[in-house]
């Protein structure tokens, strides 16, 4: 089973997590203002937990986005650079279906689940998914940007995110009620989910080398800032 480090910083908690051996370790850091201060400390704890070096890792997987432009950035960057220094594949994982396998731990028998997350101005970022046996997940409706009242169910998914809660007034409970089987708010994106996912995705081999990790984005697309390409550069001397 391969051995996979994951982060995820596209809202605002930054968290990383450690799938080695079938174990998932995992930190978490509230603040986005702190993800690039935060990541790189939580990767170490993790490693040093395990007992592990960064090079005995198979692969890096991230959360790609949509998210915030600085969060989604920061991961790219720092597990790029991380890559880099140990010559390995990154995994990216789209956070909607982070937030979704989110939903899969807490409900195993999940079948289809619409992610919701706050995009801010007034939007929310949103994609339905169907759960396959082999533990990824099938895109019923592609990764979307739009005003929250313009969200599809379709069907009556479980659905799940942050979404829900920022735009209660579109997600009262009677049209939850008439929409969903079931509301889970607290299912957002986290590195362990990433971790699951990542690993799977792996195994399937969707990994990418590291000069090829970009950011997934709904909106204008913004390329890195100084700070940040010295982050990743950070990161890469780290390794």
């Amino acid at each position: 089973m391969s051995t996979i480090l994951a982060i995820e910083t596209s809202t605002e908690l930054a968290s990383a997590a450690l799938l080695h051996h079938g174990e998932l370790l995992s930190r978490q850091s509230a603040g986005a203002q702190t993800h690039s201060d935060a990541i790189l400390p939580m990767i170490q704890q993790l490693l040093a937990e395990a007992g592990l070096a960064l090079s005995r890792c198979d692969a890096l997987a991230f959360g790609v986005g949509p998210g915030s432009f600085t969060g989604v950035r920061t991961a790219c960057g720092v597990v790029q650079g991380l890559a880099f220094g140990i010559d390995r594949p990154v995994v990216p994982v789209v956070t909607l279906a982070a937030a979704a396998q989110a939903v899969r731990a807490q409900v195993p028998q999940a079948s289809e689940v619409l992610a919701i997350l706050d995009a801010r101005m007034g939007e929310v970022y949103w994609a339905r998914y169907r759960a396959r046996a082999d533990g990824a997940w099938d895109v019923l409706a592609e990764p979307a940007l739009s005003a929250a009242a313009e969200v599809r169910a379709e069907g009556h998914p479980l659905a799940c995110g942050n979404g829900l809660t920022v735009y209660a007034s579109d997600f009262t409970a009677e049209f939850c009620a008439s929409q969903f089987a079931a509301t889970y708010p607290e299912c957002m994106p986290h590195a362990r989910h990433v971790a699951t996912l990542g690993q799977v995705y792996f195994a399937q081999g969707q990994a990418l080398p590291a000069e090829q990790a970009q950011p997934f984005y709904l909106r204008n697309k913004v390329a890195l800032t100084t700070a940040e390409r010295e982050l990743r550069d950070a990161a890469k001397g780290a390794a």
